[in-house]
């Protein structure tokens, strides 16, 4: 039996509720994109007419896109506080951060997986707490994009400053670029990303897609 090629007009690409889309939206049926409901979709303009047929709602979030550029401003770790690499026994606390936190682990499988990834620094109190967490949250061929979480009563005391700073030397020695990427409302993101030594590289938009449009109102 011969092979047959095959060559999608269109490619979605998805991980942790992200998704990109890239090729041509024609011939693109609402119902080949109905499972990206749910998700935040980076896409060019050109997809929108067909999104906007699939889903009932398409909200648009602007975002910011940074990559380490310029030296950190200098940390001091607090008394009783140490910053090292999760380890996989690191798992139970990782989950301890509670729901708010569980994005963080999503492009990891969870908690066990972002534990045992050896792309994550943490400070972490004298009782074994989680107080802080950068990560690797996508990692590509040449950039790695940093993903931060403080606990809300450790906020302020510069502890993901300190996290974020180890964890972009260990992205340097792997050879790739540290990255940042955050809503442009998200002041406190946009000025911990700053004082880390990351700069701006553009913006752009992505949306978040609501439920599918049933079949019978599409056709109707």
């Amino acid at each position: 039996m011969g092979r047959r090629t095959v060559q999608p007009r269109t490619v979605a690409v998805s991980c942790a509720g992200h998704v990109v889309l890239r090729g041509s939206p024609e011939e693109l049926m609402p119902g080949l994109l109905a499972p990206l409901a749910g998700n935040r979709v980076e896409d060019p303009a050109r997809f929108l007419p067909a999104l906007g047929v699939a889903f009932d709602r398409l909200t648009p979030w602007e975002r910011m896109i940074w990559t380490l550029q310029a030296t950190p401003q200098p940390a001091t770790v607090p008394h009783a506080v140490t910053v090292r690499h999760l380890e996989p026994a690191d798992a139970d606390a990782v989950h301890a951060l509670g729901p708010d936190a569980s994005w963080l682990s999503a492009s990891w499988g969870g908690p066990r997986g972002l534990a045992a990834s050896g792309h994550a620094w943490a400070a972490v109190g004298r009782t074994g707490r989680i107080l802080a967490v950068a990560c690797t949250y996508f990692r590509g061929t040449g950039y790695e994009d940093v993903a931060v979480y403080t606990v809300p009563d450790r906020r302020r005391h510069h502890l993901a400053l300190f996290c974020v700073t180890s964890l972009c030397a260990d992205i340097a020695c792997r050879g790739h670029t540290p990255s940042w990427n955050c809503s442009i409302h998200n002041r406190a993101s946009r000025l911990l990303a700053w004082n880390a030594g990351f700069r701006l590289v553009r913006e752009y938009v992505h949306y978040a897609v609501g439920s599918p449009v049933s079949h019978d109102r599409l056709s109707a």
